[in-house]
C-alpha cells in the first residue's frame, strides 16, 4: 500500500521553530507562523522580496558529509533539498521524492523521485545522486561525523568497522537505484521515525560527476557548488557575509517568494541590535542586557529550543579523570541563577540531557518523570566532593582551561561559571579560552581542552539522538568517555523497537549513568532565544534542530 508523506508515525515531531533556533506558537514563539505564501494582501513586487539577516559566525562547511552545525545545516537546507522537507503545517512534504512505499515489515522503503527536479547546472537529480551521496558519507576517505545517522541502513555499520570484511565497501550499503527515479532503501530494523531522519542534510543528494570535477575545491566557493534547493549561494565574502538568491531551476520555484537573502557576519549582539534599529537587518537575537530593554517591544519574541548546553569534561585530564572533581564542578555553581539572571531569555537550568516535554513513553508520563533532576544537591554537597577529590589527587590546587564560544552572551555564561566555581571550590583556577565556533569545534575534536562549553540539538524527537554523542566509539565522543553499560543500553535502543516501554526505561537508565553515576558532562541549560523580528517578515519556518527554512518566507507591506 502506497503511503504518502503525511504518514502518521509513532513519534510526533514538533517541527516549528524560529530564526535563531526555537519553537512555539503565537506571541512568545520563534517567529510569525509559516505560510504557503498566498496570504491576502501579499506583495508581489520582486524588489521588496529581500530578507536581511545576520549570523554570528562564518559558515563552517557546505559539505553534506562535513562537521555540520546549525548554521551550516540551515544554509544547506535552503540551497539543497533531500527526499522530503518539513512544510508550514509542520508535516513532511515532498522534496525530491513525490511519494514512497513501505514493505509490510517496515524494513524496505521505495521512493519515487520527481522527474522535474534539476541541479542548477541543468543536470537532472536522480536516484543515483542519493546512492552516491550516502555511500560517500560512509567511505573511509570521505567519512562523515554524522555517518551514524545511516546506521540503521543495511550494512552501514559493517562498512564503518575496520575489523569487518565489508569495511570500506560502500557498494554493499542497503540503498539502490532501481532506475533513474526509483530509490530503494533497506533497513536492519523498522524505525518509526525513519522518514524524519531523511530531512537531515547528511541524506541530501550529491552529483558524482560534478563533485569529481571540482576535486578539492568542492563547496569552498559559490562557483564550486551546484544546487537543487529553493536558493543558490550567489556570493560569499568569507568572514563578512554572503547572499542567497532564488533558484530559477528549482522544481517549486513558483512558490518561492523571496528573491534574495542577505547575510552579514556580526559577532556581537549589540551590533546586531543596532542594525535592527536602523532597519539594516530584519531579525536580531537579544542577549540578557537587551532583553531588559526590549521585553515590552511589539517585535519581541521568545521561544524554547530542543537544544541542551553542557560542560564537556576531557577525561584525559589528570584532574578531571577523578569523578569527585567532576561532581563538584557539576554541582558547584547556581544553574538557576545563571539561566534567570545571566541569560534572561527564557532558557531553563538543566540537570539533565533529555529536555522536558520532548517525548512521552508508552506509560503516558514525560521522559523526565522517572528521575527528574540529576546532581541537584547544591553547593555544600559540591564542596564535600571537591575536598574528597583533592585528597584522592594529593593536591590542594587545580588549574583548568574552559573552552567557550566567542559571542558575548555565552562569554557571560562562561565568566559566571568561572567566578562561581572559583568562589565555591577553594584552590580551583579557571582560564577561559574563547574561540570562534569553527576553531572551537576543531579544538574539541582534537580534545585540546580541559572543559568545554558544548551543546547538542536533536534532529528527532527521540532520546537516542542526544545519547549517541557520548557512545565510546561515537564520532562526537570528544572527551574519551567509556562505559560499557551505557554503550549497551543506547546501542540497543537505536535498533530495537520491539518493546517501547523497555526501550525508554533503558534510555532513562543510560542518562542516569551518564550524569548521576559518571558525571561525564555537566548540564548547563536548555536553550531559549529572545529576539526581535520585523512585523513585515512572514513565514520563517524553523525546525527542532535549530535550523531554518526560507522556502515559504516572504515580505509583506514593507
Amino acid at each position: 500500500m502506497k503511503k504518502k508523506v503525511a504518514l502518521a508515525i509513532l513519534f510526533s515531531l514538533i517541527i516549528a521553530f524560529g530564526l535563531a533556533g526555537c519553537y512555539g506558537k503565537n506571541k512568545d514563539t520563534s517567529q510569525p507562523a509559516a505560510s504557503d505564501g498566498k496570504e491576502k494582501g501579499q506583495t508581489s513586487n520582486p524588489e521588496s522580496q529581500t530578507l536581511n539577516l545576520y549570523a554570528s559566525n562564518e559558515i563552517p562547511t557546505l559539505k553534506t558529509n562535513g562537521i555540520i552545525d546549525g548554521l551550516s545545516a540551515t544554509m544547506m537546507m535552503n540551497i539543497m533539498e533531500g527526499l522530503y522537507r518539513a512544510n508550514p503545517d509542520q508535516k513532511l512534504t515532498p522534496g525530491m521524492a513525490i511519494d514512497h512505499e513501505v514493505s509490510k515489515d517496515g524494513k524496505t522503503y521505495t521512493f519515487h523521485l520527481r522527474k522535474d527536479a534539476k541541479w542548477s547546472n541543468g543536470t537532472p537529480v536522480t536516484a543515483h545522486d542519493f546512492v552516491f551521496a550516502w555511500q560517500r558519507v560512509l567511505h573511509p576517505d570521505t567519512l562523515s561525523p554524522h555517518a551514524y545517522e545511516l546506521d540503521n541502513i543495511v550494512n552501514a555499520t559493517e562498512i564503518q568497522d575496520k575489523d569487518n570484511e565489508l569495511y570500506g565497501k560502500v557498494d554493499a550499503l542497503g540503498v539502490k537505484a532501481l532506475d533513474d527515479y526509483t530509490l530503494e532503501v533497506k533497513l536492519n530494523n523498522a524505525i518509526p521515525y525513519f522518514l524524519e531522519t531523511l530531512t537531515n542534510v547528511v541524506f541530501y543528494p550529491q552529483n558524482e560527476e560534478y563533485i569529481k570535477s571540482q576535486s578539492d575545491k568542492y563547496a569552498l566557493e559559490p562557483e564550486n557548488l551546484i544546487y537543487n534547493g529553493p536558493f543558490v549561494l550567489d556570493s560569499w565574502k568569507h568572514e563578512e557575509g554572503w547572499v542567497l538568491k532564488k533558484n530559477s531551476t528549482y522544481w517549486d520555484a513558483q512558490n518561492v517568494k523571496l528573491e534574495k537573502i542577505n547575510y552579514k557576519v556580526v559577532k556581537d549582539v549589540s551590533s546586531g541590535v543596532n542594525l535592527y534599529d536602523s532597519n539594516a537587518v530584519d531579525v536580531t537575537n537579544l542577549s540578557s542586557e537587551f532583553v531588559d530593554l526590549y521585553h515590552n517591544h511589539p517585535d519581541f519574541h521568545t521561544t524554547m529550543k530542543r537544544e541542551i548546553y553542557f560542560i564537556r569534561f576531557n577525561l584525559k585530564n589528570k584532574y578531571l579523570s577523578n569523578p569527585n572533581i567532576r561532581k563538584a564542578i557539576d554541582m558547584g555553581w547556581d544553574k538557576k541563577e545563571a539561566a534567570e539572571k545571566i541569560l534572561k531569555n527564557g532558557s531553563l537550568p538543566a540537570y539533565f540531557l533529555i529536555p522536558e516535554k520532548m517525548v512521552t513513553p508508552p506509560d503516558g508520563k514525560d521522559f523526565r518523570s522517572k528521575y527528574g533532576n540529576f546532581n541537584a544537591e547544591g553547593i555544600e554537597k559540591a564542596k564535600e566532593y571537591w575536598k574528597k577529590g583533592l585528597q584522592e589527587l594529593g593536591t590542594d590546587k587545580i588549574e583548568l582551561e574552559f573552552l567557550s564560544y566567542d559571542d558575548g552572551q555565552r562569554k557571560s555564561v562562561a565568566e559566571y561559571i568561572k567566578n562561581q566555581l572559583e568562589k565555591n571550590l577553594p584552590g580551583l583556577t579557571i582560564k577561559i579560552n574563547q574561540q570562534p565556533n569553527k576553531q572551537k569545534l576543531a579544538l574539541e575534536g582534537k580534545q585540546e581542552y580541559d572543559m568545554s562549553h558544548s551543546g547538542w540539538r536533536s534532529d528527532i524527537a527521540d532520546p537516542s539522538d542526544f545519547m549517541s554523542i557520548h557512545l565510546s566509539d561515537g564520532p562526537y565522543n570528544w572527551q574519551s568517555y567509556k562505559n560499557a553499560e551505557y554503550d549497551q543500553l543506547v546501542k540497543k535502543a537505536q535498533v530495537d523497537f520491539s518493546d517501547l516501554a523497555r526501550r525508554f526505561a533503558d534510555l532513562q537508565e543510560a542518562e542516569r549513568i551518564l550524569i548521576e553515576k559518571d558525571t561525564a558532562i555537566s548540564p548547563m541549560y536548555q536553550a531559549s532565544d529572545a529576539y526581535l523580528v520585523k512585523p513585515y517578515v512572514k513565514g520563517i519556518l524553523s525546525h527542532p534542530n535549530s535550523t531554518y527554512s526560507y522556502k515559504w518566507t516572504y515580505i509583506e507591506g514593507k
